[in-house]
Parts: C-alpha cells; structure tokens; sequence
C-alpha cells in the first residue's frame, strides 16, 4: 500500500515466466532495449493476459530478451530508460541506503516479532492489470489505471505501480508477510521524484480468538495493533520523535491513515495504513479474519535519514556516492560531490487535446536521461483562438561533471526535435 493513488507511494510469488504465473520463482533482466511510443490514446480492445515469454533460464531466474517487453503492440509504452533500470534491485545492496534501510525495517520486525513474518524482495515487477489493479480495488475509472501513470506491456500487462500488486496471491498462503521490490510510474522530473522507486508492504491477519480475548471488535483491534506496530517502527528508524495520525482514504483499507513525525522542525508523512478491506480478504480465502496492511517508500524516508539531495543519486555508480554507505550504518548523513552549476533551457509550444506533462517528461528523460534535473511549467496562456501556450523551464545538470555549452545545446535541440515528433506540439 502506499500514502496516495496518485503520488509518491501506493499500498504496496514471483512470476515465473514460462510456467504459471502464481508460482514463486525469481527472474533477471539483461538486454536492453529502446521504444519510441507516447502516444495517449485510449487502449484498444483488450487481449488476453500473458506473461512474457522467457528467452533464456539462468539459476534461480528467467533471462530477458528485448521483445519480452517491448512487444509489437500499440499499448507498450516501456522505454528504454525504465527497462535499464529492471532487475538493478537496489533493495538488495546491503551497502545502498536503501538496502541499508531496508535490512533496518527488517531487523526491527525479527526483534519485535520473532518468525512471524515472511519476507519477500526478490518478486517479479512485470504483473497483470488485474493484479496491479483489480485485486486491490482500485477503481475502473481511477487515473493511476491511465497510459498516462502506468506503463504498460500490452493491454493487459503492467509493470507494478506498487508492491501491493502481489498481495492477493500472497494472502492464501501465508498470514503475515513484508514485501519489497521497484516499482514503476510515469511521473513529473524535480529532485523527489523518479519513475522508478522502492517500495515495502507490511500485511498482517488476525483471528477471531485474538480481537475476542481483547474484548475488542475485529477492526478496533486491527487497528489498535496497527498503530502500535507502526509507532514502533517509527521509533526505531527516527528516534524519539512526536508523531500524529491523520485519517485518509485508499479503496484497500478501511479506515486508513497516514503516520507523521516531527522531524526536523517539519511535519513528514512516513507512510499510509489502514484495516485491509474485507472484500480483499474474502477472495483470497480469509472468510473470518480481519488484517492491517502498511506501505512506505523507502527513498522518501532515506533521502530524509542519509540528507539525500536529489533522488537520482540512488542509481549512481559514481564511488564519491556509493563509498559513503555502509551495511548496517542507518543515518549516515551524506557528502555532497557535486558542486557543478544547473543550466537552464526553455521550451514554449502549443500543446494539444492529448498533451499531458507526464509525457513530456518521458520524452525529456529518453534524450538526456539522469542528465535532465527538473522540468517546471513556468507560463501559459490561451490566445484568442482557444490556443493554448506552455513554456516550461528545463535543467540539465550532471551529479559527476560540469556540462558544456555544447552539450547542454546538443540535448536541447534533440529534446525539441523529438517532442515536437512524438507529441505533436507546435514550437514557438
């Protein structure tokens, strides 16, 4: 699960790629690929589900060839910089802040709750629509289901919004899980966000002897262990911190919240809660069980605990990052390299009925990848025609080298040139 349907973290058996998709196996991605769809038509008829077809098996996994998810299929709206980024795992270095944080969580659930909850990291992204969306109710109409938010194998394959993408098949056959895994939107260029992030699902099931020796009903007790599982967890990664609950909606729960801490002489939102829907628990079996479930993403709350500046930093390889981080050093407050100056370029075109931002920010990513910082609407206005006039501010820089003017125009003029191409705007 996470703390909105629309922003930075949603609620959240490995697919196995030439078997049975329920069946818990690991896969890994090798080749990589390039795609050049962007269009925002509505998806056509749809087909039949399938996994990929597997082209290779390596130990303990499935190798990837190019058209295992770049398909011939009008949906398909993967693109090169998101494929590169399939199978890094950054979850899994346990010398990455976000293993680092990751393995912190983990210890606080084996101290707190000793062999109770399985763990899983290692789940396949690429799943069905109606695992993305369907088994956790999110609604037909909801805008996260859009080409413009999701990105989508065909018509019927996603690769996870969210870690709660594998909950339902998870429930039938264990009580009390964590899952962690990347997961993929189409999102907005700025310092906090990424269409690739990490995710971590808590889910936790209870039996009618439990809430009834409490003397509570079902849901008072779910939640009641809830917040008390969550105010711990908050503890243990941010110290003795003052912390707040504020109730809010998600389809899979009911009643939801968000924890806030002060932190910093801020209010941060650490995550989103709630008592799973019964609903949820019904179709995967659990007919007199109540549960609570949790989701957090985990570079929103490193980039907090490390003084992380720029989310792009997670998926350097540069050794003045990496060699800042040690297994199991929670806090360790980074170093800033880069002093190198932003450039700044803009872009003013008409736009048209199918123009949305996150498309222009998938075409700016496919020309200047981690080089491009921001990109920021800075004016608009409508001529007496009903023409509509965006101008948005682009900056480039690099996190390990200052650019030069040749640069910075080389990816300028091709940033122009393909989004006029691709998203059929006029430039002005």
């Amino acid at each position: 699960m996470a703390t909105s349907l629309a922003n930075t973290t949603f609620f959240s058996k490995t697919c196995s790629l030439f078997i049975h998709t329920n069946s818990l196996k690991r896969f890994a991605f090798r080749v990589p690929f390039s795609s050049t769809s962007t269009s925002t038509s509505p998806l056509p008829l749809k087909k039949k589900w399938r996994p990929p077809a597997a082209s290779a098996l390596e130990l303990g996994g499935v190798k990837m060839a190019k058209d295992d998810i770049v398909r011939d299929d009008p949906t398909n709206n993967v693109p090169d910089t998101i494929f590169t980024k399939l199978g890094m795992q950054l979850h899994k270095r346990n010398q990455h802040p976000i293993g680092i944080l990751k393995n912190a969580i983990y210890e606080y659930f084996d101290s707190n709750y000793p062999n109770k909850f399985n763990k899983f990291d290692d789940l396949c992204p690429i799943v069905s629509v109606k695992q993305n969306f369907d088994d956790v109710l999110v609604p037909a109409d909801h805008v996260s289901r859009s080409y413009n938010d999701t990105y989508y194998v065909d018509s019927q394959t996603v690769l996870r919004c969210h870690t709660s993408a594998h909950q339902a098949e998870l429930l039938k056959e264990h009580n009390h899980f964590l899952v962690t895994g990347d997961v993929y939107r189409r999102d907005s260029i700025d310092s906090t966000h990424y269409p690739v992030f990490h995710q971590m699902e808590g889910v936790s099931i209870f039996y009618p002897d439990e809430w009834g020796a409490a003397g509570l009903d079902a849901t008072e007790y779910a939640a009641k262990d809830l917040k008390r599982c969550l105010e711990g967890l908050a503890r243990h990664l941010f110290g003795a911190v003052e912390m707040r609950w504020v109730d809010t909606y998600f389809p899979f729960t009911n009643p939801s919240y968000e924890l806030e801490i002060f932190f910093k002489e801020n209010w941060l939102e650490v995550l989103g809660c709630g008592v799973t829907e019964q609903e949820i628990l019904k179709r995967s079996g659990k007919l007199n069980n109540v549960a609570w479930a949790f989701g957090l993403g985990l570079e929103r709350l490193a980039m907090v605990l490390f003084d992380i500046p720029d989310i792009r930093l997670f998926w350097s390889s540069d050794e003045r990052f990496t060699s800042q981080f040690s297994q199991g050093q929670l806090g360790i407050k980074f170093k800033p390299f880069s002093k190198y100056p932003p450039c700044y370029k803009d872009m003013s075109f008409w736009i048209n009925e199918s123009f949305t931002e996150n498309n222009l920010c998938e075409v700016v990513r496919g020309v200047a990848g981690d080089l491009v910082e921001e990109v920021r609407l800075i004016d608009n206005f409508t001529n007496k025609k009903g023409m509509t006039s965006h101008c948005y501010r682009i900056a480039y820089r690099s996190m390990e080298r200052s650019l030069t003017d040749e640069d910075i125009n080389e990816l300028q003029w091709n940033v122009r040139e393909q989004v006029q191409s691709k998203l059929n705007v006029v430039l002005r």
